[in-house]
């Protein structure tokens, strides 16, 4: 722990050595009733400074100052003087804590286009990199980086302070990510030093591959499916609406170029501003001067072979970087060679990315897990001796179904080889030394009920249905999705908390909570108006459409397309649960198995109980589309975009009398074509002599049958 003494000017980037909350804050504080309002803006300013001192040195510089619980009794502080005495800012440390969710993503266009990179990962395509540039602007000498693996942003400062962030989108412009990177705590508020009036640089949002494997192991605990790798898990957070869970994850950020720098005088001839650092590796030490998250891997090369060996040299401390990386960037280090060299239309010519291997790694099965789909599906897991794959961390891998253990020979203990299939997906790839004679016995009963478990091929399912605990809570999130009936403010996190609080165990009682709305109200995070906007949009659910109640169910195999099928040809939800095999059959696109599967859910003993108890609070209206018989007789299958979308045709030709399928077969009539089409529909179509259309001629044939395309508001 440092002292006072041990402070050095040069060193602090947001705070003056003589700040009392630097280093050994006295944390017995008066009571903020005896304080002015004087007063407390003084130790606010104070406070700020040091926070933000706290934060670089933690998450930037890795050279804390202070103790944890000394740092937390700092910031609670801060954020009792400013709720006491109105004292918010939008630049405050206390900002970044999240809190309230965003509507959507709006769009921001990027200081400078934010291009990508040419890359690969053969030496000999290196050589022919430094080749050209050598060609264009004469011998160079290079910077050479980790290439990092996450999400690419633009993070914008003006005056010093921290005004916009976006995700780099088509290059040009992207999602506005604003308040979500405000939370990432190695991203300062305010930059130190001497920062130009405008500053918009380039860094890459990533979570450590240690935090990685922390989160990932709460959420296989909490029942949750794990990210696949860190880049999925950075780039999933960024997008969150939720600040609160954008706050709860575990993000980075390393800063690495500058895509925008003005210090307000005239640009020279190669178009830099006059304080603009003329390398790039002094671009990196004046950002570094700033406060920002500089990685400290980044050298100099005199010539393209010393650039190579640093790749070599970077390769060999892969696995003990606590970041993921796959490979290395080697750039032009004087800017204004740069500046001559240019760009091409999508990707710089002064930068190449020279990209490692991918890589296959030994490591040891320390148990068996098997998670519980919602349509009953169980899938084991290995739970492997954490190793690195491609420079992430893993400590899990798909074992498929129970024929793929069989067929691999692995159990508890064994040594395998895991690969990342594409370089993102955990696998076990064989076995590579075994300790057992048998292979993993797949288990007779569901875990989380305890039922027999049926085999269906080389699957296993759990068939108690909407009575098995994981089934029960992965089926009310399907049932309040988008796939669902659309239930707001009911996400996989809200049920799981439901669930935990006993409010929630089945689809009926969604439909209770009503009756329950004092303990909703309780729950951490709702209150009053969460608890009645909740309640509002459950209740305005009770008459759902018949294809929504369909889908919603979440029968396997029955989605969107098939549940409007089922609702047009029965009508009604007790013609569609009453039929019988054979009547199933007769529905376009159902074939003997969809119709086996739909039958047996409906005939599922516990499945049948929840639905009747469900039926005591929701009534599926029934279908009531209007089947003309103008096109009776006709079907229609739809290939590429049309100017409406293809469902829209769907519905008008049903509408008609026609069918609508989403196969060629010897009974189609038609195959429209749209932009883009695929190519086995046309195949198909050609294989029984089925005339094509595109939409204009779909269109003419229409107008035939007195039927407008596309639809007016009307139809």
């Amino acid at each position: 722990m440092s002292t006072p003494a041990d402070l050095d000017a040069d060193d602090l980037r947001f705070a003056e050595p003589n700040n009392p909350y630097l280093t050994a804050p006295d944390t017995d504080f008066t009571p903020i009733e005896r304080l002015d309002a004087d007063d407390a803006e003084r130790e606010v300013a104070l406070l700020r400074a040091a926070i933000r001192e706290h934060d670089h040195r933690y998450y930037a510089a890795n050279d804390p100052l202070i103790a944890d619980r000394t740092y937390d009794a700092l910031f609670e502080r801060l954020t009792a003087l400013e709720a006491a005495f109105d004292l918010d800012a939008s630049d405050s440390p206390t900002r970044r804590v999240g809190g309230g969710t965003l509507d959507e993503l709006g769009t921001v266009e990027h200081a400078a286009p934010m291009l990508s990179i040419d890359q690969s990962g053969e030496a000999d395509d290196v050589r022919e990199f430094d080749a050209r540039v050598r060609r264009e602007v004469g011998d160079v000498a290079y910077s050479c980086e980790p290439k990092f693996d996450g999400l690419s942003v633009e993070v914008v400062y003006e005056d010093g302070r921290y005004v916009q962030a976006a995700t780099r989108g088509d290059g040009y412009e992207g999602d506005d990510v604003t308040e979500q990177v405000r939370t990432i705590r190695s991203v300062p508020e305010r930059l130190g030093g001497d920062p130009p009036e405008t500053l918009a640089v380039r860094g890459e949002v990533f979570i450590p591959r240690d935090a990685f494997q922390d989160h990932n192991r709460e959420r296989v605990e909490a029942g949750k499916e794990p990210f696949a790798n860190p880049r999925n898990a950075a780039a999933g957070t960024l997008r969150q609406l939720d600040l609160d869970a954008v706050a709860e994850r575990p993000l980075d950020c390393f800063f690495y170029d500058v895509l925008g720098w003005d210090d307000g005088e005239p640009r020279d001839e190669d178009g830099l501003a006059p304080s603009h650092p003329a390398t790039h590796l002094a671009e990196l030490e004046a950002l570094r001067s700033f406060g920002l998250h500089v990685n400290d891997r980044a050298e100099s090369a005199a010539d393209i072979e010393a650039a190579i060996d640093y790749r070599d040299r970077l390769g060999e401390d892969r696995e003990d970087l606590n970041y993921e990386i796959d490979g290395v960037v080697i750039k032009v280090n004087d800017r204004a060679a740069c500046e001559r060299l240019g760009t091409k239309a999508r990707s710089v010519r002064w930068a190449f990315a020279y990209k490692f291997p991918a890589r296959h790694e030994v490591t040891t099965v320390e148990d068996v897990v098997v998670q519980v789909g919602r349509t009953g599906r169980l899938t084991p897991v290995a739970l492997l001796d954490p190793v690195d794959v491609g420079g992430v961390t893993v400590s899990r891998a798909t074992l498929h179904n129970p024929d793929e253990i069989e067929s691999l020979g692995v159990n508890v203990g064994d040594v395998v080889r895991v690969k990342r299939a594409g370089d993102v997906i955990p696998q076990v790839a064989e076995v590579v030394e075994s300790h057992s004679d048998t292979a993993y016995a797949f288990p007779d009963e569901c875990p989380a009920c305890g039922s027999a478990v049926e085999r269906d091929g080389p699957l296993a399912f759990c068939p108690n249905g909407l009575a098995c605990p994981a089934q029960a809570e992965r089926a009310v999130v399907h049932y309040a999705s988008r796939g669902g009936l659309d239930i707001e403010g009911l996400g996989e996190e809200s049920v799981e908390q439901l669930r935990e609080a006993g409010l929630v165990e089945t689809l009926p009682d969604l439909y209770r909570l009503g009756e329950r709305r004092e303990e909703l109200v309780e729950l951490e995070g709702w209150g009053e108006t969460s608890a009645d906007n909740l309640l509002r949009e459950v209740g305005a659910s009770r008459e759902p459409d018949l294809d929504e109640f369909l889908a919603a169910l979440g029968i396997h195999e029955v989605g969107g397309a098939t549940a409007r099928n089922l609702a047009r040809h029965f009508g009604t939800f007790a013609a569609v649960r009453d039929a019988t095999e054979a009547e199933l059959v007769e529905v376009d696109d159902i074939g003997e198995t969809v119709a086996h599967t739909v039958r047996d859910f409906f005939e599922t003993e516990q499945n049948a109980r929840v639905i009747d108890d469900l039926l005591d609070y929701v009534d599926p209206q029934p279908d009531e589309t209007d089947t003309g018989d103008a096109l009776d007789g006709l079907t229609f299958v739809f290939t590429g975009s049309l100017s409406t979308s293809r469902s829209v045709a769907q519905d008008l030709v049903e509408a008609h009398g026609a069918n609508a399928t989403s196969s060629v077969s010897g009974n189609t009539d038609y195959l429209v074509i749209g932009d883009s089409p695929g190519t086995s529909k046309r195949d198909d179509a050609a294989a029984n002599d089925v005339p094509e259309v595109d939409e204009d001629e779909f269109a003419d044939l229409l107008a035939e049958y007195g039927i407008d395309w596309p639809p007016s508001d009307e139809d």
